[in-house]
């Protein structure tokens, strides 16, 4: 046999292994990581789900998609094909591309089907991003103490305090200012819902009137020139921008509680700032890292304590200019007193945004475990605990360790979907900020539990209605679920999960 022969042949049988390999759908590999002697688990997508962009809800307005989400465990069960069950996908200000509008902040419940695929496994070509199924069910508005309404505006104003509330964000005409960013569902079927302009904690009553309000120490709060300013410097109709545009401490524009937990003890609610303050580093995107967790004792519902805090190291990456980033926090999970699901992304990529590969989307664990407890200490006052984005020496962060990498191209590729061009409703949109956990309900996996997360979407849509008027958008961007499947070990978790 000459050389060429033989070199041809190789390439031909090369091409055929290549081509064998290309035929083979992608497959996502189970990856585990151990802390505290305790082994976390994916197992990868199991299921995909879109709701679309021009869905109206129950006030004939665009329906948003999900800044915040929370299963209602009570009423999940199995079925022949899958499972059901309802859960509430809260919407944050309103569309505000051109500044914010006087939309009223409310909370959809929706009915959900799953039919997951086992791990590893691609569903049919025609079933693979229809494994979750979401009927618009029910939308209500939220309203303040007295029954009014309140708005997405950004705030002009501060409400004054009184008895029962502290000083709030508010509208030019008066009403309270909300930007929902997370929700808890308690036992008695009320709700907390976090908010972006205070940062504040509300607490609702199932029907949604205003029952309470929980403002963090004075180091969260935004200051312009010496007083209290909760404007996010996006102002609506006739409205003037801040002057100056940023707050010279207190938490950054558009970074207030994006995360915000109910530990499954039922004892402590824990809420997160998306990124430092602004002098901890927070007026920067490289050295926005030392970012604050607060954790809130809930066993007098109407008046929460503060009991804890603690700085958490939000991830570091690389842009695609090759400088140094941070991503920025969008959503909190508790799977116990101190571990938690802690979800974080890059910004500015993705379907409806100019770049189209994300270089951050990962949830990870968040272990509080250790970190030094800061909550009464200076540093709730005007002592920065990271100046320029540099740690105090004297306090230990939290530990967060790597777990889902959300843009595992072999993981989305099984359900048609990518990180990266072609810029297309099959690229991920940019903001992933909602999650849920729920159980797999498997005798033989009792540990097992499916680990939901939605997108915000910004209410994109190119025929959207709002506040009386139509809008268009440059792009339709669909509502999507990714549904996991995740092996977690701490069995203090499932009263979380209706187990």
């Amino acid at each position: 046999m000459t050389y060429l022969s033989f070199a041809s042949k190789f390439s031909a049988l090369s091409t055929l292994a290549l081509l064998a390999h290309l035929a083979v759908p992608a497959v996502a590999a189970e990856k585990s990581v151990v802390v505290r002697e305790q082994r976390f688990t994916s197992k990868g997508l199991v299921a995909v789900g879109r709701m679309p962009a021009d869905l109206r809800d129950s006030f004939g307005e665009t329906f948003g998609s999900g800044s915040g989400m929370t299963l209602d465990p009570a009423t999940w069960r199995k079925t022949v094909d899958g499972y059901e069950g309802s859960l509430y996908l809260l919407p944050d200000r309103g569309y505000n591309v051109e500044g914010t509008t006087d939309y009223r902040p409310r909370l959809n419940r929706l009915t959900i089907r799953l039919r997951p695929v086992q791990p590893g496994q691609s569903p049919p070509a025609e079933q693979r991003q229809s494994g979750l199924e979401a009927t618009l069910t029910e939308t209500f508005l939220f309203s303040d103490a007295a029954g009014a309404p309140m708005t997405g505006l950004d705030p002009e104003g501060v409400r004054a305090g009184s008895q029962d509330l502290p000083a709030l964000p508010a509208s030019k005409d008066g009403k309270i200012s909300l930007d929902a960013e997370a929700i808890v569902r308690m036992p008695d079927g009320s709700f907390f819902v976090s908010d972006e302009y205070g940062p504040a904690i509300y607490r609702f009553s199932s029907d949604g009137r205003l029952l309470a309000a929980t403002r963090p120490p004075e180091a969260f709060s935004p200051v312009r020139k010496g007083d209290l300013n909760f404007s996010s410097n996006n102002p609506g109709p006739d409205a003037k921008a801040p002057v100056p545009a940023h707050p010279e401490r207190g938490r950054q524009n558009n970074q207030g509680f994006e995360g915000m937990a109910l530990t499954p003890d039922g004892q402590s609610l824990v809420v997160i700032l998306q990124s430092a303050t602004r002098q901890d580093g927070g007026d920067a995107p490289a050295t926005r890292r030392f970012t604050r967790a607060l954790v809130y004792d809930v066993s007098d519902i109407a008046r929460l304590t503060l009991v804890r805090e603690h700085v958490v190291p939000l991830p570091a990456f690389t842009g695609a200019d090759g400088k140094p980033l941070v991503a920025a926090q969008s959503e909190l999970v508790a799977l116990g007193d101190d571990m938690f699901l802690l979800l974080s992304r890059d910004s500015n990529n993705g379907h409806g945004m100019k770049g189209a590969t994300s270089r951050y989307r990962g949830i990870d664990l968040l272990d509080l475990r250790g970190a030094t407890n800061i909550a009464g200490t200076d540093f709730d006052l005007a002592r920065p605990v990271a100046p320029k984005g540099v740690l105090d020496a004297a306090v230990k962060p939290a530990a967060l360790i790597p777990f889902i990498d959300m843009n595992d191209d072999a993981d989305l590729s099984r359900f048609g979907l990518r990180n990266g061009a072609p810029n297309d409703r099959d690229n991920l949109s940019e903001k992933w900020e909602a999650m849920s956990l729920v159980s797999v309900m498997d005798e033989a996996a009792p540990d097992d539990y499916f680990l939901l997360v939605a997108n915000d979407n910004d209410f994109l849509t190119q025929r959207g209605h709002q506040v009386g008027a139509d809008y268009a958008a440059a792009t339709d961007v669909d509502t999507m679920f990714l549904v996991y499947r995740v092996t977690l070990p701490k069995s203090a978790m499932r009263a979380a999960v209706g187990r």
